[in-house]
């Protein structure tokens, strides 16, 4: 059976018609993820949990294991994930409450890392496309039939915190095109994307950055305060998601992406370079 990852805060683990199986603690080649696993059932199929920040939010964006958080999923047997996180909206027509389905990032992140592949097995995959688009329009029709307000599309900047913007930075990324900011979808997406898992991030707006005239500057309280209300909907999107959309045995071309990225002959590999990797290379072997 295959199952489906979902990477937020703990307020998704009260979901309503959540049956809890287990929790997995599981240790990875890159240490641990930022906290056990929860295995559950949502309408009979099963879902693997991990709030990001840890379920007390005591890891920040910068500090985040994300490498440990992927590769946990896919030792879990998650062939899907869907990334929940709290965006600040750069567009006057992304509201506060408003949900965006990003299909592109631009990753200001800087020092966290971001790949797999460190040596001497190298891939290079490609992140032209680094949503799962089939897994997005699913997750579009269920915030539809919730009355969601949603963004189909949008490009989500990944800055690297935890500060928030100065007030030129969000000019400026405005001036770039940007739809959404946040800090912690990359380099999860480039991490799931050579795990082979698909991916695509529900964007919850939680306030206007700092760009906005007529608005407060973001705060804590004011983010938490929206947020709130964000998670109602994305409860309710899930288990609408889970009800009528989601396939069992989905499959994609994000499931194929190492096919032909990886610049190294696998089978003349020692058994030390392949350790870290095994997981995700063990089907070429």
């Amino acid at each position: 059976m295959q199952r489906i990852g979902i990477i937020g805060g703990s307020g998704l683990y009260a979901i309503d018609g959540i049956e809890i199986i287990d929790e997995l603690d599981i240790d990875t080649p890159f240490g641990k993820p930022s906290d056990k696993l929860t295995l559950a059932t949502i309408h009979g199929h099963e879902v693997v949990f991990l709030p990001r920040h840890g379920k007390t939010h005591s890891i920040p964006p910068h500090k985040i294991n994300y490498r440990a958080n992927i590769y946990a999923m896919k030792l879990a047997g998650v062939s899907q994930i869907i990334s929940i996180s709290a965006v600040g909206s750069l567009r006057e027509d992304i509201t506060p409450g408003d949900f965006v389905l990003v299909d592109q990032f631009v990753d200001r992140t800087r020092e966290r890392a971001s790949t797999f592949f460190d040596g001497p097995v190298v891939a290079h995959v490609s992140m032209a496309d680094p949503i799962c688009a089939s897994l997005a329009q699913k997750l579009h029709q269920a915030c539809a039939k919730e009355g969601i307000t949603t963004h189909e599309r949008g490009t989500y900047m990944v800055m690297q915190g935890p500060q928030f913007s100065t007030r030129a930075e969000s000019e400026l990324y405005r001036s770039w095109g940007m739809d959404v900011i946040g800090m912690t979808n990359m380099p999860e997406a480039k991490l799931a994307k050579e795990a082979e898992i698909c991916y695509t991030t529900v964007a919850m707006c939680t306030d206007y950055d700092c760009w906005h005239e007529t608005e407060d500057n973001v705060s804590v309280a004011s983010v938490i305060e929206v947020m709130q209300h964000n998670v109602s909907k994305a409860k309710a999107m899930l288990l609408t998601y889970f009800e009528h959309y989601h396939s069992q045995n989905t499959t994609c071309a994000c499931q194929h992406t190492l096919e032909h990225s990886i610049f190294a002959d696998l089978k003349v590999q020692s058994d030390e370079s392949l350790r870290p990797i095994y997981a995700l290379v063990k089907r070429f072997l």
